[in-house]
């Protein structure tokens, strides 16, 4: 009876260290293949940074001088506009200009029927030659009874008419040379010039026309060089653009529609009132426009620029992420590890950002910041190289250089000594 029980025990005891045996060497196994694959428990369990590298670009913070823009909605509007009409009744005889057609200050417009007023500069001349030749005769009778008054001839009183005569002779004369330079400026009515320089808009006449004062302008000359666009401020910016315009004219930028050309221009008047419905003061910009780009009635798209922020960080807008916690960059240190930064957005235009948080010179990912987590490794690629198959090939090469080759299984940079003892065994 005790050898059976005896004997019982030993193949316990046997069974028990067969078992022990087998399942150490099957522990062991799956720890040495976790360890060569990358994926088994214990990297999965472990922290980022002893992951695979994860493939990003990076770009450098830069710093610069960030204007602040405010943008609006402008109109266009020409700074002279001048509806041309007659002065006077008549016929038009000639149409000098065309549709369209650009015109000086100065330069012939029409030319009505004269005659009228022809003849009546002429009437005044004859009316003047008369009455001088009267003053002429007037004098001579009072040179005559001045020398008959010396002579006692003659008493004063007869001079004294003679000069009263002379007196009203010469203002007679003087009349008719004011008439004549009435019935001129009537005749100056006869042809119409540009009033300034500028675009001819439709012409409403031709030759033959009858054309009065009170009738429709003959035609417009719009001035379009140079050219102003009216806009409006939200009420808590009056003071900036004030500043800017004491300050010789703020800079202001016009976007053309459906198209990247820009122009620029100066800020040249503020209104001295705000408008109490919008909360808006109405303010106006002078372009040049010499090349006819902006054009009277048009709207584009204005950009004044009311603040310089001084050495700002500037980033691609792209590299923000919007996390539960705010606003977050990835920076990447010296040792090629990717950590988050929350940032602040103090501006932001186009695809640049000004931001706090972040200094200039640091580098922070751009491409790629989806695949990181606080502390993984990252390599950097050139922009433009996001295609998978050539971060493979890229990768295959780079990611043994942060492990170490065993028995042809790669070692990840970050493994505990032990698993690398193990590996090395197996």
């Amino acid at each position: 009876m005790n050898k059976r029980v005896v004997a019982g025990v030993a193949v316990a005891v046997l069974l028990a260290a067969g078992a022990y045996l087998l399942v150490r060497g099957k522990g062991e196994t799956a720890v040495t293949g976790a360890d060569a694959g990358g994926s088994g428990a214990a990297i999965a369990g472990g922290p980022a940074a002893s992951g695979p590298p994860v493939s990003v670009t990076t770009v450098v913070v830069q710093k610069r001088n960030v204007d602040v823009m405010l943008e609006a909605t402008g109109t266009v509007a020409s700074i002279n506009s001048v509806d041309v009409r007659p002065q006077i009744s008549s016929v038009i005889t000639k149409v000098h200009i065309k549709e369209g057609q650009s015109v000086r200050a100065g330069e012939p417009l029409f030319t009505l029927d004269a005659r009228n007023d022809e003849v009546n500069v002429a009437k005044a001349q004859a009316q003047l030659a008369k009455d001088q030749a009267a003053l002429a005769d007037a004098e001579r009778q009072l040179a005559r009874s001045q020398d008959l008054f010396k002579q006692n001839f003659i008493s004063q009183g007869a001079v004294d008419t003679n000069q009263t005569l002379v007196d009203s002779q010469r203002a007679v004369v003087a009349a008719d040379r004011a008439a004549i330079t009435a019935t001129r400026v009537g005749l100056s009515y006869t042809r119409i010039v540009a009033p300034t320089t500028g675009r001819a808009g439709a012409i409403n006449v031709f030759p033959g026309s009858l054309v009065q004062p009170t009738g429709n302008p003959l035609v417009t000359i719009t001035q379009l060089d140079p050219i102003s666009v009216a806009f409006s401020l939200p009420q808590r910016n009056l003071g900036d653009a004030l500043a800017s315009l004491r300050a010789g004219g703020g800079m202001v930028t016009a976007v053309l529609p459906d198209s990247s050309m820009s122009l620029h221009g100066k800020l040249q008047f503020v209104d001295n009132v705000v408008d109490p419905a919008s909360g808006t003061v109405r303010v106006k910009a002078e372009f040049a426009n010499k090349d006819e780009r902006l054009w009277p009635g048009a709207f584009v798209t204005i950009r004044l620029a009311v603040q310089t922020l001084k050495d700002a960080s500037v980033i691609p807008q792209a590299a923000i992420i919007q996390s539960p916690r705010g606003k977050i960059v990835y920076v990447v240190d010296a040792g090629g590890k990717a950590a988050p930064r929350p940032v602040e957005v103090v501006y932001a235009s186009g695809e640049d950002a000004a931001v706090t948080g972040v200094k200039p010179g640091e580098r922070i990912v751009l491409e790629g910041r989806q695949n990181l987590r606080p502390g993984s490794n990252v390599i950097e690629r050139a922009a433009g190289e996001g295609s998978a198959a050539g971060r493979e090939r890229r990768g295959g090469a780079s990611a043994a250089a942060p492990g170490a080759s065993a028995g042809g299984a790669t070692v990840p940079a970050g493994a505990s000594g032990a698993v690398a003892a193990r590996t090395t065994a197996a």
